[in-house]
């Protein structure tokens, strides 16, 4: 994708801040673009490639980053993803940030994101979280609605702090994901 698509798409996060924009309808279709670019380079690596975060609900607000996750057979197949990511502009963030999970960003490297990959077991706990978050919250706009308020609130509380930001959140997202409220 061309920084003027990203630009058109409303993408992008500096590095570290948090930032919230409004909805755009045209995430779905950097989202879709992105998919055929990642389906091209991985071909049947990727059993499955899913939207999710934020972007992903269309009604809320969202760091204007595309979150994408890749389901692969067995968590050591991302290896195998490192150098096809690469060449379609992905930067390999390693698999020792968070366990089980093999990370890729897209933008300008140290200063801005606008996509975000997580390759993980499909199925798998990750897997399952992501997709079970995104879909409670898209068949729940009043849920929708209360962590957005709660993402604008803890965007401004960590502005300059992505990783605390994120950390803020895991106690909403766990319940979600562990009782669908």
């Amino acid at each position: 994708m061309s920084s003027e698509s990203e630009e058109t798409f409303g993408l992008g996060a500096k590095h570290k801040l948090v930032r919230l924009a409004e909805p755009n309808a045209r995430w779905q279709e950097a989202y879709a673009q992105e998919e055929v670019a990642i389906r091209t380079a991985l071909g049947d690596l990727a059993l499955e490639i899913q939207h999710f975060g934020s972007t992903s609900i269309p009604t809320i607000k969202a760091k204007p980053i595309i979150d994408i996750a890749i389901g692969v057979r067995h968590f050591d197949d991302g290896f195998r993803c490192i150098n096809p990511m690469e060449e379609i502009g992905y930067e390999y963030a390693g698999n020792d940030i968070v366990p089980d999970d093999h990370i890729f960003g897209r933008g300008i490297k140290g200063e801005t994101r606008t996509h975000l990959v997580h390759i993980v077991e499909h199925g798998g706990a990750h897997w399952s979280r992501f997709i079970l978050f995104r879909d409670r919250l898209r068949a729940n706009s009043a849920l929708a609605q209360a962590y957005e308020a709660m993402k604008i609130y803890l965007a401004e509380e960590y502005a300059d702090n992505r990783a605390a930001y994120t950390e803020a959140k895991r106690a909403f997202i766990d319940k979600v994901v562990a009782n669908g409220d």
